[in-house]
């Protein structure tokens, strides 16, 4: 009975809807959710595997929880080891909560974790079976092995930081492996190669760049590197520019994981209501840590944080409010938390006053500080205390709304999503305020403006126009178009014909496919006679060295291509065009 009556004070319908909307408002997910990227069905997916996982300890079925696992293994098969984040959540609450003894909880467990493993690699067992010359490469790794690549690359990677344009582990197309600088720019090796080049379209970082904006902290623009998520830390999540995307309740949170502490302590026992609790807690901490320290991510991937922040701010605010009325002791937990996150919201709002008025923080301050003298005030009056309970909570939402509302009225990097006043200044687009004089208009005309279709990858409308009615009036028969090093300079190409295009390195330009004497071949047997170079694929790479040897550059002028300084796409140069005429 005891457990009900606190599941009933702390629990209910209320809650729910307060973890909902603070969910909704996560300026992660909803700068997130704008986009085609997965990660909002990653975290959809993950979310049915909890409601699976929470049957199986209510209703004392096995098939629950091998089918919650499940779904986990579906969701590694969606972004591989991001999905497995949840897992030791997984492993203690159901450890904990399930009515059963410990050697059947460790055998259901065991039975799941295997199920886990078997969904997992079903797809990675699925390729290997085909033969690699009968399948495409897989882009990202070095070896062409799905596994690999969810161990290296989306794997350890990430934490060390290899993975990123902020000190990542290249390959030429030469097999040979290079650690690059933290600028993003690829580094020179003793032997001459400048082969690798940034992977998912990293710019050249202009670190420690005057005027820029908190989202670029000298290290990185718009969104890419360093100067996207910061330098690894504890603090990391609560200073800039990682702030403004999750972290404004998670003072709230902490306050929460120290009620629980105390609530338990209190009571001797662990009750349902609190392993409930945990679950969330052991959600949301591995995950705080991981993203405290690893080395290379971007800021969506921070929208994982938001259903446990929504439940624990939602249950655990509960929580802590019937503390007021319940146990006057730990009654000072629920206005410390409020004071603590309105403090801290106001801070990071205050941040961002080059785009935003300081009207907004400070009048969140000034209703903050009245909500708090309001609860003090209304203590022992449990109907009104309920009151100023729900008007405290929506006021914690009133400057995170704004943030997850950026997207909707300026536009949204369609790339690398976030959300933030930063988006009224730049247009959706990527920051700019970090780069030198003269090259801000040109990053600019490389990026697709959000309220109109005048922009494009390659620099121009009309210039990408013409360089495709060139190639396809000269191309001939080829099996492509044309080619280029990177996935990023063929894909607004792939939009505008119904030709072939060919990306010699994969998405980053790094995956070793083709030798020289494999593109000398495909060359002869007439697949392909145009190749499209940016200002990075005109290095020392040894492709790039045959292009430039074996073929003739096309004058711009015949192909449209203008003052080569606006071809750059996303600031990297001007792009050349090469013909292979035998």
């Amino acid at each position: 009975m005891d457990d009900v009556r606190h599941r009933q004070a702390v629990g209910g319908s209320d809650s729910g809807a307060l973890g909902k909307l603070h969910f909704f408002l996560h300026p992660g997910v909803c700068g997130r959710a704008r986009t085609n990227n997965i990660d909002a069905v990653l975290v959809f997916t993950l979310l049915v595997a909890v409601w699976m996982l929470m049957k199986a300890v209510m209703t004392k079925r096995l098939a629950w929880l091998i089918g919650s696992f499940a779904v986990v293994g579906v969701g590694f098969n969606m972004k591989m080891l991001q999905a497995y984040m949840v897992l030791p959540a997984f492993y203690l609450f159901y450890w904990l909560a399930a009515k059963t003894s410990w050697k059947k909880r460790t055998g259901h467990l065991a039975m799941a974790t295997v199920v886990l493993l078997a969904v997992s690699l079903s797809y990675a067992g699925a390729v290997a079976l085909i033969p690699a010359d009968k399948r495409p490469y897989i882009g990202g790794s070095k070896t062409n092995s799905v596994l690999e690549l969810a161990l290296g690359y989306n794997g350890i990677e990430r934490l060390t930081g290899e993975a990123g344009p902020g000190g990542r582990m290249g390959t030429d197309f030469n097999g040979r492996e290079r650690l690059t600088e933290t600028s993003g720019i690829t580094a020179p090796s003793n032997d001459g190669d400048n082969g690798a080049f940034p992977s998912e379209g990293a710019p050249p970082s202009m670190s420690g760049a005057p005027g820029a904006p908190p989202s670029a902290p000298g290290g990185g623009m718009g969104g890419i590197g360093r100067g996207e998520i910061g330098d690894p830390g504890v603090f990391r999540l609560f200073q800039l520019p990682l702030a403004g995307q999750a972290s404004w309740l998670l003072p709230f949170v902490m306050v929460v994981a120290v009620g629980w502490m105390a609530d338990v302590w209190r009571r001797r026992q662990i009750t349902l209501f609190h392993r409930f609790l945990l679950f969330w807690l052991a959600w949301l901490g591995p995950m705080m840590v991981f993203f405290s320290i690893a080395g290379f991510y971007h800021r969506y991937y921070l929208s994982m944080l938001a259903p446990a922040i929504a439940v624990l701010v939602g249950a655990g605010g509960k929580m802590l409010a019937s503390f007021g009325t319940g146990e006057r002791r730990m009654s000072w937990l629920f206005p410390t938390a409020l004071l603590a996150t309105y403090a801290f919201d106001i801070w990071i709002a205050w941040q961002y006053n080059h785009s935003l008025s300081a009207v907004w923080p400070m009048a969140v301050g000034f209703y903050g500080l009245a909500i708090v003298c309001l609860w003090l005030a209304m203590e022992g009056r449990e109907r009104w205390q309920r009151i100023v309970y729900a008007a405290a909570l929506f006021g914690l939402l009133v400057l995170p709304a704004y943030w997850s509302l950026t997207p909707v009225l300026y536009g949204t990097n369609s790339t690398i999503p976030y959300a933030g006043p930063d988006l009224r200044r730049e247009g959706g687009a990527m920051l700019t305020a970090a780069m030198p004089a003269g090259q801000d208009g040109r990053w600019r005309q490389g990026q697709r403006d959000v309220h109109s279709d005048e922009g494009t990858e390659l620099g121009g409308r009309h210039s990408l126009a013409a360089l495709v009615a060139y190639l396809e009036q000269h191309a001939g028969k080829t099996k492509y178009l044309a080619a280029t090093i990177r996935a990023t300079e063929a894909a607004e190409m792939m939009l505008h014909t119904d030709r072939a295009v060919m990306a010699m390195g994969g998405f980053g330009g790094t995956d070793p496919v083709l030798t020289p004497a494999k593109l000398e071949k495909m060359v002869q047997n007439g697949e392909v006679k145009y190749f499209l170079l940016s200002g990075e694929g005109r290095g020392d790479n040894e492709l790039v060295q045959w292009i430039k040897t074996h073929c003739q550059e096309v004058p711009s002028s015949q192909w449209g291509g203008g003052q080569s300084e606006t071809f750059g796409g996303m600031g990297r140069g001007g792009m050349t065009l090469y013909v292979y005429n035998g």
